[in-house]
């Protein structure tokens, strides 16, 4: 059997659960095909890089297949038919990762930083530094004569 990796990408207006269920529904027709399905991962509802069918959003979701080319081909004519899926895309590899993907990692390093992925804004500033006002010492202009090295 072969090894596959699929992204799938539902509707912005489908809800978290249901998007799950069709995970679930996909995972169990290439299950039922005679393949495995040893990765799930939902990504989250992601901004679109381009309009896709009036979309802007979409979740994003991965499973790691094998399978043999008759169930992928299967799996792929049901997101197909399926109205709640944008776009699916399924790529043939060498080996699956076992470890998160990249998109897991950076949201993960993303979550770890206070303040979300924008950094702490405040939390770590120096204090201003203290400034005389004018008329106070060291806070009125120096004199011209001062400046040139002259004497008035």
């Amino acid at each position: 059997m072969a090894l596959y990796e699929n992204v799938f990408i539902a509707r912005q207006d489908v809800p978290t659960t249901q998007v799950e269920a069709l995970t679930t529904q996909f995972a169990e027709l290439v299950t039922s095909l005679g393949g495995t399905v040893s990765k799930k991962e939902y990504w989250g509802l992601r901004s679109l890089t381009y309009r896709i069918k009036k979309n802007r959003k979409g979740h994003y979701t991965l499973l790691n297949i094998d399978a043999p080319s008759a169930a992928v081909k299967e799996l792929e004519r049901t997101m197909s038919i399926n109205e709640d899926i944008i776009r699916y895309m399924t790529v043939r590899v060498d080996e699956l990762e076992e470890v998160p993907s990249a998109i897991m990692v950076r949201s993960a390093e993303k979550s770890d930083r206070p303040g979300g992925d924008r950094g702490d804004r405040w939390g770590d500033r120096p204090p201003r530094r203290e400034r005389p006002r004018f008329g106070e010492e060291g806070g009125a202009p120096a004199p011209v004569a001062a400046l040139t090295g002259e004497e008035e």
